[in-house]
């Protein structure tokens, strides 16, 4: 009675404990959410009347937080305030945008020297590419520098904006793959070039052979080049007037605007729909001139195909090393003692495998490689750099333990009754291993790749010394062949939280996109896991009746 009482109590606390787990990840999900979401959504913009030491002026912008201080605190931090005012106070923080016009993106304003609020159905919003939010009145278009006229102005613009954005997606397109592949050509022409200089071969015929094709590709260059230039000059060549709170006109490129609304004037439908756009070019976008301007679709690239690379390099080794262990290994002196080292291996930090990614990976190995087939690029380091190939092979390093330790499990718990059964049945060892044991064992090695996938996804610190970077001109794939490139670096959302909150210059503005970017993170670890338990779940009940 009293063992059943201890089980019972113990099954309780094993489902508390479950339970309290996945509270916290729900609780942990939906403060992501909630932090991170309501910067899409259209917020009320606010004019402020502020009562000056002369005069009164204007503040418009958002309220990002509201909160009650004190007088004594207010006066310890060294602000002067009048007298007569009352023991507690209100203090508004205000996202002002319009960063290259002010000095800062944010005000702080306290309820005493508000005179009066109001929210104004003309403002506009504009989302730029670059200087952050805007806010003002729209006073008008110019095309040419001639003013434009319509009926109905804000559809003109919008129109406009649209048209702007095809314009841009062309040149981009050019940019990124016809300019790439004719560069592409021409360096290939260039190495030609030298390689046959260096054997001697660089003959009056090879000589022509080359000016000639090297002129044709500069032409089909030079076409391409002023496709761009003009594709880039109609996009710019329509104006939007903002005139601010102070009543000044400032000139702003369509090309510069993602996205313009009257935030005050919009019902909730409009708002869901502006919501839902805002949240599909966060996720699709690509990056702007600063990390938290423009979307976070080369992010989630790279951190996606660099964990896929992961994957088909520690799975192989990882279960081969495990096989070895458990099935030929025996259990004498050595495998002790490299089972001993492993185990260890999974508990060194992060950083050190960073440290012996650069040393090893970049700087031996790429170096090597770099002397032995791209010995004409050199000085410019081709393989011997920080790139995406090192950056997987550094995180493959680090979750080998994990792969190992959780696949030698799964082998432990095959019976030895079926193996020998096998061997009984006239089947060799090899034999026995591939078609019993090691399908037996898959779902212990998904668990494996599901740790190691987890693990991957979310470190950082190695990766700033192998490959990723804050920005990206190109994606490390493209049109142009290899088509995948694991020299090029690489963007990561996990170094994109680190950059957003603690390197960007504007942290305040971007705090939000910090809890966006990290709910991200989780929801893309979470579904590359899910995959995998569901493969697992299939695989476990398909050899199920063989385990019994």
């Amino acid at each position: 009675m009293s063992a059943v009482t201890n089980n019972h109590r113990w099954r309780w606390l094993t489902g508390g404990a479950v339970a309290v787990s996945l509270l916290a990840f729900v609780l942990l999900i939906a403060l992501l959410a909630w932090q991170g979401f309501r910067y899409f959504w259209p917020q009320t913009v606010t004019l402020f009347t502020v009562q000056q030491t002369v005069g009164t002026s204007q503040v418009l912008g958002e309220v990002v937080q509201k909160e009650k201080v004190s007088r004594q605190q207010l006066q310890a931090s060294g602000r002067a305030l009048p007298s007569g005012l009352p023991q507690e106070l209100t203090r508004y923080l205000i996202k002002t945008g319009n960063r290259d016009f002010a000095a800062t993106d944010f005000q702080s304003l306290l309820s005493y020297q508000i005179v009066a609020q109001e929210a104004p159905t003309g403002v506009i919003a504009l989302q730029r590419r670059s200087g952050g939010m805007a806010y003002g009145w729209f006073d008008g278009l110019l095309e040419n520098g001639q003013p434009l006229v319509a009926r109905n102005m804000m559809r003109a613009l919008q129109l406009r904006i649209k048209q702007s954005h095809q314009q841009l997606s062309q040149a981009e397109k050019i940019r990124r793959i016809s300019m790439a592949r004719l560069n592409s050509e021409l360096n290939q022409l260039a190495q030609r070039q030298h390689r046959l200089q260096q054997e001697n071969q660089y003959t009056a015929q090879a000589q022509s052979i080359h000016q000639a094709d090297s002129t044709e590709l500069q032409r089909q260059f030079a076409l391409k080049a002023q496709q761009l230039k003009d594709l880039t000059s109609e996009s710019s060549s329509t104006v939007l007037i903002l005139r601010d709170a102070q009543g000044q006109q400032h000139f702003i490129p369509l090309n510069q605007i993602l996205s313009a609304w009257y935030p005050n004037a919009m019902s909730y439908s409009e708002k869901g729909l502006h919501f839902a756009w805002q949240v599909w070019h966060f996720i699709s976008g690509t990056s702007g001139e600063s990390v938290g301007e423009g979307g976070v679709f080369p992010a989630i690239f790279g951190t996606v195909l660099m964990v896929l690379l992961m994957s088909v390099v520690v799975m192989p080794l990882g279960v081969v090393a495990a096989i070895w262990l458990h099935e030929y290994a025996g259990n004498g002196l050595m495998t002790r003692l490299v089972r001993i080292a492993v185990v260890n291996l999974a508990g060194v930090p992060s950083i050190v495998y960073g440290v012996f990614g650069l040393g090893f990976f970049v700087w031996l190995a790429g170096g090597s490689l770099d002397r032995l087939f791209f010995a004409d690029a050199l000085p410019n380091p081709t393989f011997g750099t920080p790139g995406l190939l090192w950056a997987s092979l550094t995180l493959a390093l680090l979750t080998l333990p994990v792969v190992i330790v959780a696949t030698e499990e799964g082998l432990s718990r095959i019976p030895n009754s079926l193996r020998q059964g096998s061997l009984a049945l006239g089947a060799t060892q090899a034999e026995t291993l591939w078609h019993v044991t090691l399908p037996l064992a898959v779902p212990a090695m998904l668990t494996g790749l599901i740790l190691a996938v987890a693990r991957a996804a979310g470190e950082t610190a190695p990766l700033m010394l192998v490959g990723v970077v804050k920005m990206v001109p190109e994606l490390p794939v493209d049109a142009v062949f290899p088509y995948l490139h694991l020299d090029r670096k690489f963007m990561h959302l996990g170094f994109q939280i680190y950059d957003l909150a603690f390197q960007s210059p504007n942290a305040q503005a971007d705090r939000p996109l910090v809890f966006a970017t990290a709910l991200l993170l989780v929801t893309i670890i979470l579904a590359l896991n899910v995959l995998a338990m569901a493969l697992r779940h299939r695989l476990r009940e398909r050899y199920r009746t063989l385990m019994n």
